[in-house]
């Protein structure tokens, strides 16, 4: 008797926020591993990140997507899993970081930044568990911040979003974890080595020096040995920060 042959998908990895220099990394991380790598932004290019890793034997798909948007959001895991692969793991890695005295945080600013750091958080882990769920495995990640523990003078509305990405992280690690889907909150203590970065803090980027920067292919390590742990040592909480940083 003849039997077809099955095609077998490759285990998708989802980066969610990865235009920046850190969301670059870790994507290139996880293709390197052979998981097919889904790119996920809400604008800009992301065809250099693809070519990239393409031309380094990997597989990468490019998808614009506002994860602020909840049919966007669905959208978006149902065309991975029906057309890339079964999730495996989805990194949440959407940023927000803008500087406002509290008299200038209209509540407009305000309430754009929790949906990108809170509430776009809460929609991709969502959607991930859910088809994570029936497989009994997985990994999801929440990359946070210096002010996911601590707020700053100027950073109200950034401080509050992560904050409150922390705590999904935490509730989502509780629920998940003993259903067999790993669930992570890694906090970027440090400025990050990058454009916009330098932008924002031109004077402590100068002064940190290239070893006083989370230089983003190790932080992307970090990210990938939380999704390889053994589940009988999974981390829920990891903070990486340059040595020199002062906590």
């Amino acid at each position: 008797m003849r039997r077809d042959r099955l095609t077998v998908m490759p285990d998708a990895a989802l980066i969610v926020g990865a235009g920046d220099g850190l969301g670059t990394a870790i994507a290139r991380r996880f293709a390197r591993e052979g998981l097919h790598v889904v790119a996920a932004r809400r604008r800009g290019d992301l065809a250099p990140l693809v070519d990239r890793i393409r031309s380094d034997g990997g597989q990468a798909t490019a998808r614009h997507t506002d994860a602020r948007d909840e049919r966007q959001v669905a959208e978006l895991v149902r065309s991975v899993e029906a057309e890339i692969g079964p999730l495996a793991a989805c990194v949440f890695n959407v940023g927000g970081n803008v500087r406002f005295g509290i008299a200038e945080t209209t509540p407009r600013v305000y309430r754009k930044v929790w949906e990108m750091c809170a509430f776009a958080g809460f929609l991709v882990g969502r959607e991930a568990a859910c088809v994570m769920r029936p497989r009994a495995r997985g990994t999801i990640l929440f990359t946070g911040a210096s002010a996911s523990v601590r707020g700053q003078a100027g950073f109200a509305a950034f401080a509050g979003g992560k904050h409150a990405l922390r705590a999904l992280a935490q509730s989502m690690s509780r629920e998940l974890g003993p259903e067999g889907i790993h669930v992570a909150h890694v906090i970027i203590d440090g400025l990050v080595e990058n454009e916009a970065t330098s932008r924002l803090f031109p004077e402590a980027y100068r002064a940190r020096g290239p070893d006083g920067l989370v230089r983003p292919e190790d932080a992307a390590e970090a990210f990938w040995h939380l999704h390889a742990q053994p589940r009988t040592v999974w981390t829920s909480e990891m903070d990486l920060r340059p040595f020199k940083e002062p906590w």
